[in-house]
């Protein structure tokens, strides 16, 4: 399984963006829990959201809740991370990551997640 992300840039605070999540490989992959995570630059990763694969989402920040929405299209395979309202603080690169397929359920923990993308770079900044 490879997940591939994109739909970062540059933005002003104030305004959208949604990122993007692709799903490949030589299995079935409608089924995987998907975890969005963060890295800001000198700060740790941290979840943000997360879906399963029956489009069960959570959202692990406090301070993106009402502003980010996790959602899946399985017919494309994608997730997306709409992102509302950013912030500065929002900057920072911005991963997917899928949990082995035999875990249906969403769990904060990075070590949960065993295929990760590249990462896409998200700046808000005026």
């Amino acid at each position: 399984l490879e997940v591939v992300e994109s739909g970062g840039g540059l933005v002003q605070p104030g305004e959208s963006l949604r990122l993007s999540c692709v799903a490949s490989g030589l299995v079935l992959t409608d089924y995987y829990t998907i975890g969005w995570f963060r890295q800001a630059p000198g700060k740790e990763r941290e979840p943000v959201s997360c879906i399963t694969g029956t489009s069960e989402a959570t959202d692990f920040l406090d301070s993106v809740k009402g502003r980010f929405t996790i959602s899946r299209d399985n017919a494309k395979k994608t997730i997306y991370l709409q992102m509302n309202s950013l912030k500065p603080e929002d900057t920072a690169t911005y991963y997917c990551a899928a949990r082995p397929s035999r875990f249906t359920y969403c769990v904060p923990g990075e070590n949960a997640y065993a295929h990760w993308g590249q990462g896409t770079q998200v700046t808000v900044s005026s």
